[in-house]
């Protein structure tokens, strides 16, 4: 059993459906009301019946005040990741410090490469999304003008910026063995899918990145888990607190579409799930060597 000992988030992932373009924001502002931490929104530049992840994000953030937005996650064979960087500052900077970022290296190779953006293999594509995470850091943290000569991504003398308020988690979402250990390496979050990391193999994945980690120097809880989830349907907290405590898992995002379900997972789910880890955790706490 693995408690990494982080206080549970829960949030959403909206579908940013072009055609009833208010209805994602509408949500989101109901999360925010409503008190949930995250809102999230997948990001398929290719896909003219989808709204603009980033934009859709920026308008979110301005009609809400206090819940984190993030993509879930990040296209960077689309999206530069100097240029990325820029504009997870930028809001959060706007939006007093609710930026998150969540990184992947890019699916869909032929979408991508109808689009303009390179077709890259899968071992390529990891590549890219290392040198893009060294190049986001750079840029987000103050300091002297950074230096990058990657096989994908490239910077010279240039100026981190603009200044925000919060450091920025990149969370990436990994699957195979190679991206977790990557993962383990050098991120600050991992953000998998249920559909591609079903909860029997969250263990396997999870000493994959807890080995990686603990080879780079750092500790396991220094990655905070994240997970996923298709929509909810009825009360499932004693099956989070489940995860929590056995996996690790520090964050629940589910897929939604009704306000009925967001105020479910705010009133009911969350709340009860929390005690219940809660409960948990005072007759076993987390190894805090492991875990803060």
């Amino acid at each position: 059993m693995t408690d990494y000992g982080h206080d549970l988030l829960f949030g959403v992932i909206l579908t940013p459906d072009a055609h009833t373009p208010t209805g994602a924001l509408d949500l989101a502002v109901l999360a925010d009301e409503a008190g949930l931490d995250l809102v999230t929104v997948p990001d398929h530049p290719y896909r003219p019946d989808y709204l603009e992840a980033w934009t859709l994000l920026t308008a979110i953030a301005t009609r809400t005040t206090s819940i984190r937005v993030l993509p879930n996650v990040a296209n960077l064979a689309l999206r530069p990741p100097a240029l990325l960087a820029r504009a997870a500052a930028t809001l959060d900077l706007l939006s007093g410090g609710r930026v998150e970022l969540g990184l992947g290296a890019g699916g869909y190779a032929d979408a991508i490469a109808d689009e303009g953006g390179p077709r890259r293999t899968p071992g390529e594509s990891l590549d890219a999304l290392s040198e893009a995470v060294t190049v986001i850091r750079g840029l987000l943290t103050p300091g002297q003008p950074v230096n990058f000569d990657g096989v994908h991504h490239h910077l010279r003398d240039a100026r981190p910026g603009p200044a925000h308020p919060h450091p920025i988690g990149l969370w990436l979402g990994t699957v195979g063995p190679r991206a977790l250990r990557l993962t383990g390496r050098i991120a600050d979050g991992w953000l998998p899918s249920a559909t591609r990391i079903p909860p029997h193999a969250l263990a396997d994945a999870n000493r994959v990145i807890d080995d990686a980690a603990t080879a780079a120097g750092r500790r396991p809880a220094d990655i905070r888990r994240l997970y996923n989830l298709p929509g909810l349907s009825g009360d499932v907290s004693s099956q989070l607190a489940a995860l929590t405590l056995e996996h690790g898992t520090g964050g629940f995002l589910f897929f939604v579409d009704s306000p009925a379900q967001i105020r479910a997972l705010a009133t009911t789910v969350a709340p009860r799930t929390r005690d219940l880890v809660a409960e948990a955790r005072a007759q076993n706490p987390p190894n805090r060597e492991r875990a803060r």
